[in-house]
């Protein structure tokens, strides 16, 4: 690991000289595959899950929204539980008031084909959803492990059966850093097959990397700091390159929490941000970057989100959230003489 600062554009060389080491008790990332699940872990540590099998609805959902079970089937594409290295579950899916929040996923809702608007995202509309299409590779090792997946956008309204509108890779890398925090890469590229092309309308949420944060958050319990300094009572349409959302946890820490970062590559960086307010209690936040502006996607033009997540119990300074984010965002390019 590079210690100290380098300013940008400044070229260093280096000699590397290879021993061979026997290392007694390695440290290795690794992903099981169960029955519904890829789970990830570091040294058999659990560190999240990602869900490809079906999830159904609660009987109580289904009461509340008046809807058939099957028009709130959730087909897999989201992680939960998420754990912190104290083994605190930082998710939750299908709480009864947005049964359609699934742990930190990814859909779209104000979408447009032509002159057809249709929603990835609320279930309950029955006009789409976003499904586990299959396993593109698997990869454990000492310095990383993870997964990359294939996600399908299903538009149901589509003329005939229903058809892909988009294709989503999707990877998730978990790095082998020896710190208090897990440290993931959530990458999402996506690819319209639709011959006019598909439009993400403007809209306050609906698109990028959303969380639903564990019950036992709420306005007393958690909190929210942007890389602007800002909070829960005014970060909501903002935008930021990092937001620390934390609260309690039964860790001997006592608290917990995630960093959110957003890459400079991404659209609309620094990214505009949806934190739902105070008075609603229960926590959520979404990096979104269609909150300001309609997104238009040409047909087989591939377009990539980075982001990435600190994963810690305790507590973290802005000015380390800031570390973290710099070493992500600016990364040091290598070349071998």
């Amino acid at each position: 690991m590079l210690v100290n600062e380098t300013d940008k554009d400044i070229t260093k060389e280096f000699v590397i000289r290879f021993e061979k080491i026997e290392a007694k008790n390695k440290t290795v990332v690794s992903v099981e595959k169960t029955y519904t699940d890829l789970v990830l872990k570091r040294n058999n540590k659990t560190i999240l899950n990602y869900r490809y099998g079906l999830t159904y609805p609660p009987d109580s959902v289904v009461l509340i929204f008046n809807k058939s079970k099957e028009n709130l089937i959730k087909y897999g594409a989201y992680l939960h539980p998420v754990y912190s290295p104290g083994g605190e579950v930082l998710t939750q899916i299908k709480p009864s008031d947005h049964p359609h929040h699934y742990g930190i996923w990814g859909s779209w809702t104000k979408t447009k084909i032509g002159k057809r608007e249709f929603n990835f995202w609320d279930l309950s509309l029955g006009q789409g959803t976003v499904r586990f299409a299959g396993i593109l590779s698997l990869f454990d090792g000492d310095i990383y492990g993870g997964f990359k997946v294939l996600q399908e956008h299903i538009d149901y309204g589509a003329k005939g059966k229903d058809q892909v509108a988009l294709n989503e890779v999707f990877e998730i890398r978990a790095w082998n850093i020896d710190e208090k925090a897990y440290m993931v890469d959530y990458t999402s590229t996506i690819t319209t097959l639709a011959d006019s092309g598909l439009v993400f309308e403007q809209y306050k949420y609906g698109g990028g990397i959303g969380f639903r944060a564990t019950e036992k958050w709420d306005a007393q319990t958690s909190t929210i700091l942007t890389s602007e300094l800002k909070t829960r009572a005014d970060a909501d349409s903002t935008t930021a390159r990092w937001c620390i959302v934390e609260g309690i946890s039964e860790t001997d820490k006592g608290r917990s929490g995630i960093i959110f970062m957003s890459h400079p590559s991404n659209r609309s960086h620094p990214e505009p941000m949806r934190v739902w307010p105070i008075e609603w209690n229960d926590l959520y936040f979404q990096f979104c970057p269609i909150k300001f502006e309609a997104w238009k996607l040409k047909q087989n033009q591939p377009h990539t989100l980075k982001y990435r997540l600190i994963i810690f119990d305790g507590e973290i300074t802005k000015d380390e959230a800031e570390k973290y984010w710099k070493e992500f965002a600016y990364s040091p390019v290598v070349k071998f003489k």
